[in-house]
């Protein structure tokens, strides 16, 4: 006979502790580069303007680098490794300046920190501006917790969120625990908890093309978690997911909805200083 099998907590699910905790500068800087990203300049531009308003309501000055276009993950993940070098390499010609850079989405952020360095391991050179890139390189929502330090007034209603964190965002970035820190500052705000909240969407990039079947079968099992919860909204710093969720619940005809971090928090703040 099998042992009852044993489902283990939510708040264990998740990646290792990185071997050196990340020492965070002091101050706010007077400048930082937001890489926007290739799917909220396309399909969420309110998620990028109102990252835009967040940090400049700290008093950062935001500097958008108008030639900047995708992070490569795509390609990197999908085994074109060549491709993915270049699209990295024009990314990284675009940050020369010694300034933060911020980016809207976990996943692509993991992308800076950590593949470029396994892109350009044969290329000292390059290697060493993007080490130099990748220590600067903050998510979004870490970014306004451990280096603005924000604050945040909730100005809301009582509302039930559920959060919603990139699988490859939670291992290298560890961004679930940046988004419930932002979350829990909202006193009107309570986070409910959801059956596969650690469990991939089953966007994966290109994955969801490639693999529609199974892409398919993840993304009803996590709508029905979301859905299960209570909540009145999703909540989520990668619009990768967000995409895929929303089409997801769409087609379901769900009144259930997500909506960036970026947007959710600026709402939520009345969009005042």
């Amino acid at each position: 006979m099998n042992a009852p099998r044993t489902f283990v907590p939510q708040a264990t699910r998740t990646a290792e502790p990185t071997a050196a905790p990340r020492t965070y500068p002091e101050h706010k800087p007077e400048r930082i580069y937001l890489f926007g990203t290739c799917v909220v300049d396309l399909f969420f531009p309110e998620a990028g303007m109102d990252a835009i308003r967040l940090l400049e309501r700290e008093g950062i000055q935001v500097v958008f680098p108008q030639a900047q276009s995708c992070c490569g993950q795509p390609a990197y993940t999908s085994g074109y490794t060549d491709q993915a070098r270049e699209v990295a390499r024009a990314q990284l010609a675009l940050f020369d300046q010694d300034w933060p850079v911020v980016v809207p989405s976990g996943s692509c952020a993991g992308m800076f920190r950590h593949h470029y360095l396994e892109l350009f391991a044969d290329e000292p050179d390059t290697l060493a501006r993007a080490r130099a890139v990748a220590e600067r390189t903050y998510e979004l929502a870490e970014f306004l917790l451990h280096v603005c330090h924000v604050q945040l007034r909730d100005q809301g209603p009582p509302t039930e969120v559920a959060l919603h964190t990139s699988c490859s965002a939670r291992r290298e970035m560890h961004t679930h625990h940046h988004g419930r820190a932002l979350l829990d500052q909202l006193s009107g705000v309570r986070r409910v908890d959801h059956d596969h909240e650690s469990e991939c969407c089953g966007f994966g990039g290109t994955f969801c093309v490639r693999m529609p079947e199974i892409s398919g079968a993840m993304v009803a099992d996590k709508t029905r978690s979301l859905r299960d919860s209570g909540a009145a909204r999703v909540v989520s710093a990668d619009a990768g997911c967000l995409m895929n969720i929303n089409g997801a619940l769409e087609k379901q005809q769900a009144p259930l909805q997500g909506q960036h971090l970026a947007s959710f928090l600026w709402q939520r703040t009345g969009g005042q200083p």
